[in-house]
């Protein structure tokens, strides 16, 4: 970015926030306290909502045949989350998939990594999550697990997530007025406010306001940067039976980015003991923040049709752009790419592409509601969607070798022969078209049928940035699902589900490489079958559940792998077979919050290397457990405490588990003040995340050739207060 566009980029912050700051002193500090004073009261939602992207909107969570976890705001606040990572991994199905610090977020669900281009979802429209997205003006986070061809056309087989946005106050006499002040880790500051009301006759305009600035200063030396946030939702109700919604969000992050650590040399000793997860290995004085620009809107018109149906019609838009850089350690020498040398040394390449552009535009209008054919009761939802996807690379980018190094020692030494890796960039174009219906069957009182089918078509295009290597892919493909449930006697919910998911790829461009540069490959189409029980009371909700998922693997020959001609093609499945619980419970005072996850992932009928046929994959732990015990005083009204646990398994390093990544275990301590002073509220939060300063290696995934090593955390700690006004 130009000095004069950083200078206009902060001008639109800055003005932003004082526009914040004089709504938020026109509308409570002067006639307002006696509407203040009705705000004070505590309301506790027990009920759970409907899911924004399960394409049932009117049912709540608790009575569909899905796996789903949600995360409201009062979640995000109690674990002080700065990235949807530090949300997510509460849940025990998710762990970390080369999740770089000062990058956008890379996480699986079921042991499948999530790909940003296509698993995420803003209010129900897909986005792309190749950016770094602000939690302030989201009010809930949703994970639907396991595949997703019912929701999505296309999309890796772990689950979708789905940002739910702020929205102004539904009731009349509702004022938001919110301001938070957070500090930690480390030396992270951050200041946000949130506004909120309703006014003009009748209440019919209202409009939610989220302005926030952070200055990052992480716990990892030498990452400096800053994040800003404007965000503006508001609704025009027309009438009883219309509503017009519309909102916007603009963000900008810039931060030095850090590369992760590697196996040193080979053997059974490659792997290094766990690291202080402070050091940063690859600063040098020429290092530069990365940079994430994102602008993006949609509005939303709601039409309550005769006989309570339900006419949506959704558009969105996104535009991101990105200036990717990073000072990276990659290999040991020309001759060992994928670690580094035994005695820690390493090279250092500086990776940079400017400019790059990432736009997305989705309309979807649908329409819902309930019927009766053939004698049962059906509630059915009909939608179609449009979407097209671009992506515009700059022409090179650029990665020179700075030199070697010494990952104990530091320095720096200059290379005898540059081994620069330059290259051309890739642009693509996507442009698909989905047809679903979905219907909810009532077969008895107890027991319903679910169905779903989406009908996709999908054309997409790719070139290399000289206009050489050009390709497309053009398919047509129908994704079923199917589910029953039944209400037991006793309470509790039974359901069974069966569902297909789908992906495609196209063997790389490389007309020099691969003997099919270009080439679609048969569609990568997943199944997934699933049954649970779940239980939701005032005080208790659980849920288990048991899974299996059959997934395409596409691979590339063996010959590529000894030098020779490659040839991208289908190479087996991965299998993953698993068991989650979840249980939430409130008794006297204690709050018992946790969920577990086993899971056995193996490959299977492999042809390339048949040596990896029931092999684990790597960086997938074997089980995940997550657990919370929190106490709220009766003596003290509004303080509680809480223990939070993360345990996960083992995980393979290396292809055939020759290096096995040790499981680890932390410990958080977290405690919540809730307090009325002068006629306003404030909530105050303090943490201590692994309290026991462990060192450990928390994941250790393979990406562009390379093993990596990602450190834990050390102990840090954070502070928070929002005041209520």
């Amino acid at each position: 970015m130009t000095p004069r566009a950083q200078h206009h980029a902060l001008h639109h912050v800055h003005s932003a926030k004082a526009v914040a700051v004089a709504l938020l002193l026109s509308t409570g500090l002067g006639s307002g306290l006696a509407r203040a004073q009705t705000a004070l009261d505590e309301v506790t939602v027990t009920a759970q909502p409907p899911l924004g992207i399960s394409g049932f909107d009117d049912v709540p969570i608790h009575a569909l045949p899905l796996s789903v976890s949600t995360f409201s705001q009062a979640d995000l606040r109690d674990v002080g989350a700065q990235r949807i990572s530090d949300v997510l991994l509460l849940d025990a199905s998710v762990s970390e998939s080369y999740n770089l610090p000062a990058y956008w977020d890379h996480l699986s669900v079921r042991g499948f990594a999530l790909d940003n281009r296509y698993n995420f979802r803003r209010d129900g429209l897909p986005i792309s999550a190749q950016t770094i997205i602000g939690l302030e003006n989201k009010e809930r986070l949703e994970l639907l697990k396991g595949t997703s061809g019912m929701q999505a056309g296309t999309s890796a087989p772990g689950g979708l997530v789905n940002y739910v946005v702020k929205r102004p106050p539904m009731r009349d006499d509702q004022s938001i007025r919110n301001v938070t002040l957070s500090y930690g880790p480390s030396d992270t500051r951050s200041v946000a406010l949130d506004l909120g009301n309703r006014f003009g006759e009748h209440a019919a305009w209202g409009y939610r306001l989220n302005v926030a600035h952070t200055e990052l200063n992480p716990y990892i030396r030498d990452t400096q940067g800053q994040r800003d946030l404007v965000a503006l939702a508001m609704d025009w109700r027309l009438d009883a039976r219309n509503r017009l919604e519309w909102e916007f969000e603009q963000s900008h992050v810039e931060q030095i980015g850090v590369n992760f650590y590697s196996l040193m040399g080979s053997g059974p000793n490659a792997l290094p003991a766990p690291v202080d997860g402070t050091r940063n290995i690859t600063r040098q004085p020429n290092s530069r923040p990365g940079v994430f620009d994102g602008l993006t809107g949609s509005v939303r018109f709601k039409h309550q049709l005769d006989q309570n149906w339900l006419w949506t019609t959704h558009y969105g838009v996104q535009r991101l752009r990105a200036d990717d850089r990073l000072v990276y350690a990659s290999g040991c020498n020309a001759t060992v790419q994928d670690r580094f040398c035994a005695n820690g040394d390493f090279q250092i390449y500086d990776y940079n592409t400017n400019n790059e552009r990432r736009n997305n535009e989705v309309a979807q209008t649908s329409l819902s509601g309930q019927t009766y054919l053939g004698g049962l009761e059906h509630g059915l939802t009909v939608s179609i969607m449009r979407q097209r996807l671009v992506d515009d690379m700059p022409h090179m980018q650029t990665s020179p070798l700075l030199g070697t190094t010494n990952s104990i020692t530091g320095g720096l030494t200059p290379p005898n022969q540059a081994s620069d890796r330059n290259g051309l960039m890739s642009n693509t174009r996507d442009a698909s078209t989905e047809w679903a219906v979905k219907d909810r069957v009532k077969l008895k009182d107890r027991t319903t049928a679910w169905l779903g089918l989406r009908y996709t078509q999908l054309n997409r295009q790719s070139a290399m940035t000289d206009g050489s290597g050009a390709t497309q892919d053009q398919r047509n493909f129908m994704t079923p699902w199917l589910a029953v449930s039944h209400a037991l006697d006793a309470g509790p919910m039974v359901f069974a589900s069966a569902g297909q998911g789908i992906e495609s790829e196209v063997a790389p461009n490389d007309t020099t490489r691969y003997s099919n540069a270009g080439q679609a490959l048969p569609t990568l189409r997943s199944h997934q079958h699933e049954m649970g029980i779940k239980s939701t009371s005032s005080l208790t909700r659980w849920q288990a559940t048991w899974f299996d998922i059959t997934r395409p693997v596409s691979g590339d020959s063996w010959g590529c792998s000894n030098g020779g001609a490659c040839t991208r093609q289908m190479d087996g499945l991965a299998h993953h077979r698993g068991l989650e619980l979840n249980a939430r419970t409130t008794q006297r005072g204690w709050t018992w919050d946790g969920s577990a996850t086993w899971l056995q992932a193996r490959r299977e009928n492999a042809t390339s290397d048949p040596s990896l046929n029931g092999q684990r994959p790597i960086n997938v732990p074997s089980y995940i457990v997550r657990g919370l015990a929190e106490y709220r005083f009766a003596s003290i009204t509004g303080l509680r405490t809480g223990l939070r646990l993360s345990r996960e398994g083992k995980r393979h390093v290396t292809e055939h588990g020759e290096i096995v990544l040790p499981a680890w275990t932390t410990l958080d301590l977290t405690t919540h003040f809730d307090s009325h002073i002068a006629l306003h509220r404030a909530t105050w939060t303090w943490g201590i995340q692994n309290v026991g300063n462990k060192h450990y290696w928390r994941e250790s995934p393979k990406q562009y050739g390379q093993y990596f090593l990602n450190p834990g955390a050390p102990r840090t700690f954070r502070a928070s207060v929002q005041w209520h006004l």
